[in-house]
């Protein structure tokens, strides 16, 4: 079994959530917040969303969208805003300014919702990510197993969907492992093909511990 000169080190991972200085009550503050807010702002409600609702099975998991829904009934605008897909922005800037393009260009073209107020408003939120070592790393593909197979939900999240932007690549550290270290290229690009959105992290999880059980049985 092939050995990795550099491990892959699992790391437990935990989010603190607190509310920041921006809200909205209609689109056009909505716009206002989404110009002036922080990274860690756009992060929260799109990136960190996602992992917060692995067990959804209605609405939209990125807040924006569902806060246009629930509260504006703007549903042609939140399918816009929920098919803007994280995994195509390698940074927070990218992903911000494509937000506010979409919502602006829905005020530009319907000017009359821009002040229609919300039934609640948006409360802009911002996470504050905690990593410590997991105690573990791995050196082959059993260790690297046995190591998923144990992760907590935001571990998994941390180094599945989270990790685009920290490698600033479209792949996650799981796969950016498997072909760098292990030159497993297939397996990495199969992993990598996992949809984040039609999976919950458990499902997600689970399929790529089969994906990895077929590649031992198959070297």
């Amino acid at each position: 079994m092939n050995a990795a000169e550099t491990p892959f080190d699992f790391v437990t991972a935990s989010y603190l959530t607190r509310i920041g200085n921006h809200s909205a009550e209609n689109l056009a503050e909505l716009l206002t917040g989404l110009e002036h807010c922080n990274d860690a702002s756009i992060f929260h409600h799109t990136f960190q969303t996602l992992g917060f609702h692995h067990f959804l099975t209605e609405g939209f998991s990125n807040d924006f969208a569902q806060w246009t829904l629930a509260s504006l009934n703007r549903t042609d605008l939140a399918e816009q805003l929920a098919s803007l897909d994280i995994r195509d922005y390698l940074s927070i800037a990218a992903l911000r300014s494509d937000l506010r393009r979409v919502v602006r260009d829905f005020c530009d073209a319907q000017p009359q919702f821009a002040s229609q107020s919300g039934l609640e408003r948006f409360h802009f939120c911002e996470s504050v990510e905690v990593t410590v070592p997991f105690g573990r790393c791995a050196h082959t593909l059993g260790e690297f197993r046995e190591g998923v197979a144990h992760l907590s939900h935001a571990s998994f999240y941390f180094h599945f969907i989270s990790s685009r932007l920290r490698l600033q690549l479209q792949t996650n550290d799981f796969s950016y492992w498997l072909s760098g270290s292990l030159g497993l290229r297939t397996l990495a690009d199969s992993i990598n093909r996992i949809d984040v959105y039609t999976n919950t992290l458990d499902s997600a999880r689970a399929k790529m511990l089969r994906l990895i059980d077929r590649e031992r049985r198959n070297p």
